[in-house]
């Protein structure tokens, strides 16, 4: 029997998990939610350009929810925990497990507590379970590292980095990265929050920390723009020498005085044209010192779209609550319908 989603956005990340969604053997798509008026009312499959699909895109998710009778619902649309935890509530109020890729919800608890107490409240009133996961937040800068540490007798500080590719996000990323801006531009946004860099550095830091018994007593982050000496265009971004093309972002996480936790983002559309080699990279010190490379890094859009995908089955099986990767069996590959083949 295969479980029922209904995916909430049709952004580039939802377009992808809902496409993945339909290649999968234990997955079965019913449906999507869309704001979008060219395409509410359409056929999923004829949107997503992958002929008929036979399942219908609604503006209204709580007739979507009734009409479709979904497992679980994908949430694709937002990044903050008070842009997605509306959506959530309509899921829970049916009796929907939820699956977001919003970043604050990968480890919302410190960053948003009182938030974090509603959704919890949710989740057991309703008997549903919350995930928000991603590749990072949720993987490459967290969950990768904790099950790393598993190999060490003892860990003294963390420091890692992702060096990556923004090109294959759409524009709400483009917007919050900064790219397409002039350095006027970018640093009002920084100051009045239009421009955020990474999201999740508080969330990563503090899912880290809780997993190895660290108390965080603070966490800083450092913002600076990465100004293009090229030109360069995604198909939702177009950046001219002297302009922004993303975003270098650091995040530290305390214990005290003591520097614990420092986790490096620099990312940008087509760092390729100025010579940027990607990658993920982990250092663990401690006994013994781990050190981990990745390159290139790992995809961020497809690396999302995967985790979104691969996780559903876990968060329908689990018991209720509002979690987080690190209370969950670990990610893995769902298998793929041959017959679609």
């Amino acid at each position: 029997m295969a479980y029922r989603v209904l995916v909430w956005g049709l952004g580039a990340m939802g377009s992808g998990i809902a496409k993945n969604i339909l290649r999968k053997r234990d997955l079965r798509l019913v449906g999507a939610v869309e704001k979008d008026s060219s395409k509410i009312g359409r056929d999923l499959g004829e949107v997503l350009g992958i002929g008929r699909a036979n399942q219908l895109i609604y503006s209204d998710p709580e007739l979507a929810i009734i009409e479709t009778r979904p497992d679980i619902v994908v949430i694709a649309t937002n990044s903050f925990v008070h842009e997605v935890i509306s959506k959530v509530e309509i899921a829970a109020r049916n009796h929907i497990n939820v699956l977001t890729i919003a970043e604050e919800m990968a480890f919302p608890y410190s960053s948003n507590p009182e938030e974090s107490e509603i959704l919890e409240n949710l989740a057991w009133r309703y008997g549903i379970s919350i995930l928000g996961t991603g590749i990072n937040p949720g993987f490459v800068l967290d969950l990768l590292i904790i099950a790393m540490t598993g190999a060490c007798l003892r860990v003294d500080s963390i420091k890692a980095s992702r060096i990556n590719d923004l090109s294959p996000f759409g524009r709400t990323v483009m917007e919050t990265q900064g790219v397409g801006t002039s350095l006027e531009e970018f640093y009002k946004g920084i100051e009045d929050g239009s421009i955020v860099g990474h999201i999740g550095f508080q969330q990563s830091i503090a899912m880290i920390g809780n997993a190895l018994g660290w108390k965080i007593d603070r966490i800083e982050e450092t913002r600076e723009p990465i100004v293009s000496e090229t030109e360069r265009k995604t198909s939702v971004a177009h950046v001219k020498p002297g302009m922004v093309a993303g975003c270098r972002h650091v995040g530290r996480g305390y214990c005290g005085d003591e520097l614990k936790i420092e986790l490096i983002h620099p990312q940008q559309i087509l760092p390729e044209l100025e010579g940027v080699e990607t990658g993920d990279y982990i250092d663990i010190y401690g006994e013994p010192d781990i050190h981990l490379s990745i390159k290139p890094e790992i995809p961020g859009g497809k690396g999302t779209i995967a985790l979104a995908t691969n996780m559903i089955p876990e968060v329908i099986e689990t018991t209720p609550g509002l979690l987080d990767m690190s209370e969950l069996p670990i990610p893995r590959c769902l298998i793929d319908d041959l017959r679609g083949i």
